[in-house]
C-alpha cells in the first residue's frame, strides 16, 4: 500500500504539470477591434480603412499587434525583424463582414485556419492588393466569382505577395536571386 502511495505522490505533480503545458498552449482569443487600435504599419486607427484587419498575439508584447490589412497581418509573420513567438494570428473573416467598408469588429478567423482570396481586384484599406480571409469556401468562391482571384491556405500566401508594395510579383524570384516562396 505504502509503496502504491509513494508512485502515486510522485504521479501527481507530473499529471498537473501535463495539464498546465496544455493550458499554456492554447491561443489567447481575440480582442474586439475598438476605435483606439492603431496600425503598425501605417500608425492610423485601423478602423479608417476598408477591407478585412489582422491582429497578431505576440507572447512578448502585452498588446496585440493591430493591422489595417489582412495583407500587412501575414507579411508580420515573414518579416525577419518582426518578433516570433506569436501565439495567435487573427484576421477578419470576411463571409461574415457586414460589407467591404464595415467588416467587423469582433468576427475573426485564426489565420492560419482561413482560405485566402489572393490576386483580386479588392484592395486593402491602404490601396495595395489584399489577401482576402474567409472561414467558409463558398464564401470565397463567390467572392472570386465577383472579383476574380484564386483561393490558397494561408501557407500558400506567396511571400512576395504580401512583402512586395506593390503586389504583382507572387512566388517570383527576389531581387537577390532568391525564391522566397509560399510562407511557411
Amino acid at each position: 500500500m505504502r509503496g502504491r502511495a509513494t508512485a502515486l505522490a510522485l504521479l501527481l505533480p507530473l499529471a498537473l504539470l501535463g495539464c498546465e503545458e496544455k493550458q499554456t498552449a492554447q491561443a489567447p482569443p481575440p480582442l474586439k477591434m475598438t476605435a483606439e487600435v492603431i496600425g503598425h504599419y501605417c500608425g492610423m486607427n485601423v478602423l479608417e480603412h476598408p477591407g478585412p484587419k489582422g491582429q497578431i498575439v505576440v507572447a512578448s508584447l502585452i498588446e496585440p499587434v493591430w493591422f489595417s490589412s489582412a495583407r500587412d497581418t501575414i507579411a508580420f509573420t515573414v518579416l525577419p525583424e518582426e518578433p516570433k513567438d506569436i501565439q495567435a494570428i487573427y484576421v477578419s473573416d470576411m463571409g461574415k463582414a457586414p460589407n467591404w467598408d464595415k467588416p467587423g469588429a469582433d468576427n475573426w478567423i485564426e489565420a492560419r485556419k482561413a482560405l485566402f482570396v489572393i490576386g483580386s481586384r479588392a484592395r486593402s484599406g491602404m490601396g495595395g492588393n489584399e489577401a482576402v480571409p474567409f472561414s467558409d469556401r463558398a464564401a470565397a468562391e463567390t467572392f472570386v466569382a465577383e472579383n476574380g482571384g484564386r483561393i490558397v491556405p494561408f501557407s500558400e500566401v506567396p511571400r512576395e505577395y504580401v512583402l512586395d508594395s506593390d503586389g504583382e510579383r507572387t512566388g517570383a524570384a527576389d531581387e537577390g536571386g532568391a525564391d522566397r516562396g509560399p510562407i511557411n
